[in-house]
């Protein structure tokens, strides 16, 4: 088992553990959390032995054998599958082995080897890995290509591959759906819930903890708290220990008011649709947490638009994709991912967008926020239009050079400029303010962004999209960076926007909390989706059966 007792842990002058004991026991499957600093990354620095307690005594069997994500991005031109096989370190070293024996002609020693290479699993280390790979989303063709060839989020899911690889009786994850659409996303779920070790996770995602995990350790004021069941669980023990203590003071009881306004209002609205059902629930969930999202240290909210056309836009027999590559030879016809749209965005409307990996759900969104031209037939927009848009990619629309400031004195520069309704701020002093307003005071507004946490910049993309004042949100994965709290603080400000939101997201929970309806994206075209998230993932497991068995047909 893993014992802290009384361990004292800082990072410069800052304590983040003080005095603090907990035990995990083996095989345990537990959900660290904690506020962003809170120390969570620290703490696995001790579990990992690259940092040493600063007081007190922590202890973990010598004989566990540990595996982690690399968090370097790998450079390397060897194929997927021989990189993910050289995660399994002891096939390594049995290999290893054979090749001294060899060297050594020495008949006993070879015999040995070769049944430590047999035992260590050498027969099928092929299959295996390939077996991690297609399950993170990787096609059979790509599966001897060099890693170099991929993009980064594809080389990170290769990075996850190799540590599932590894044999091990400890494994630490740290945010390991950062990079995972959806359906890799329940590929990666239901292997965790087959693991035998112990399994310690850092993770933003609710319904991926609470799917996992059982045991729940929250950093609190420096104190490590153990909370026997999953993330949950844990909302629900804290929140009832908050009001035995009666921590909801005044501003808590505005909030909790301000939640409860809401809920009841789109309770009341909710239709018999299995959507709109699985959003009551989420909101009733909400409702029960209260105090635990009142308590959160940061919250903030879309403002009123200043009008909502109906319909926000119309797509008539249009097909996307992608414009040919400037060093494509002349008459290069362009890539089409989706076909023959014919589909109208209303006001009021709150739309979670499906797809496998691949099918065009970025694509439909870029090209409703302007960002990709259609390839024919046309998007017409309502008089008034404005958007509001969260690229996947969201944190290349900012400079790294530039702070906060210098960003939203641009944009207010480029509102004006433009001509567009919104705030248009006369003063530094109000963009500040603003500013101020999304936990970015003082120094951190004259801080270079590139200097950032991905949280951070996340949160700053969100600040210059609410002081456009949008109508239409089109939101593409937008809580990659976004630790727990502040993913409950965007699902309330979505849930209280007047106007309209599109969304696509890994994150189950703000999909069931925010969205009424489902489109679906696949096999180049889109249809409504008339069943809930659950009825999805059963979609998904299916289509990625399909996908299998053609690949190998």
């Amino acid at each position: 088992m893993i014992i802290l007792k009384n361990v004292t842990l800082r990072r410069g002058a800052k304590v983040l553990l003080d005095n603090t004991s907990v035990t995990l026991n083996p095989g345990e499957k537990v959900g660290l959390v904690g506020r962003n600093g809170a120390g969570k990354s620290t703490l696995f620095g001790l579990l990992n032995g690259t940092l040493h307690e600063d007081g007190g005594d922590y202890s973990i069997p010598r004989q566990w054998r540990m595996a982690q994500v690399a968090q370097d991005m790998p450079e390397t031109e060897q194929s997927a599958t021989a990189f993910v096989i050289e995660g399994d370190t002891v096939l390594l070293a049995a290999q290893a082995e054979v090749d001294a024996a060899e060297a050594s002609d020495d008949g006993m020693r070879m015999a040995h080897a070769y049944m430590e290479l047999n035992d260590a699993g050498a027969h099928d280390a092929e299959a295996r890995a390939q077996a991690l790979i297609l399950g993170l989303g990787f096609k059979v063709s790509e599966l001897n290509n060099p890693v170099n060839s991929f993009s980064g989020g594809w080389r990170m899911r290769l990075q996850l591959a190799r540590a599932l690889m590894c044999p091990s009786d400890l494994l630490l994850l740290d945010e390991p759906t950062n990079h995972l659409d959806l359906d890799a996303l329940v590929w990666l779920e239901a292997w965790l819930k087959r693991y035998a070790g112990t399994l310690i996770m850092i993770s933003h995602d609710r319904e991926f903890l609470d799917a996992i995990t059982q045991v729940t350790l929250h950093i609190d004021n420096a104190r490590l708290v153990r909370y026997g069941g999953n993330y949950s669980a844990f909302e629900d023990m804290r929140a009832e220990q908050m009001l035995l203590q009666q921590s909801a003071m005044a501003r808590q009881q505005e909030k909790i008011a301000h939640l409860q306004k809401f809920i009841d209002r789109f309770k009341a609205k909710a239709s018999k649709a299995k959507q709109a059902q699985s959003r009551v629930k989420a909101l009733e969930r909400m409702e029960k947490i209260a105090p635990v999202l009142a308590d959160a240290e940061f919250n903030f909210e879309f403002h009123e638009p200043l009008n909502l056309p109906n319909p926000m836009l119309s797509m008539s027999t249009t097909s996307i994709g992608y414009p040919p590559l400037a060093e494509a030879p002349p008459g290069t016809p362009p890539t089409v991912i989706v076909r023959n749209i014919n589909r109208s965005v209303h006001a009021g409307q709150r739309i979670g967008i499906l797809g496998a990996n691949g099918q065009g759900k970025s694509t439909l969104v870029k090209t409703i926020a302007r960002a990709l031209a259609p390839i024919s037939g046309e998007v017409t927009e309502g008089r008034g239009l404005n958007i509001g848009y969260f690229a996947q990619q969201e944190l290349d629309v900012l400079r790294p050079q530039d702070t906060p400031l210098e960003h939203m004195i641009r944009l207010a520069k480029e509102t004006i400029a433009a001509g567009r309704s919104g705030y248009v701020a006369g003063r530094e002093q109000d963009l500040r303010n603003f500013l101020g307003t999304f936990n970015f005071s003082n120094d951190m507004v004259k801080q270079p962004v590139g200097t950032m946490s991905g949280g951070e910049k996340a949160r700053l993309v969100l600040c210059m999209i609410v002081w456009q004042r949008p109508n239409l949100l089109l939101l593409d994965e937008p809580t990659n960076h976004l630790d727990l709290s502040t993913r409950e603080a965007l699902s309330v400000a979505l849930n209280e926007f007047e106007g309209t939101v599109m969304l696509v997201s890994h994150d189950r929970a703000l999909l069931r909390s925010v969205c009424d309806e489902f489109w679906l994206v696949s096999r180049g075209g889109i249809e409504s989706f008339d069943g809930d998230l659950d009825d999805y993932q059963r979609y998904l497991l299916d289509e990625a059966k399909r996908s299998r068995e053609a690949d190998t047909d």
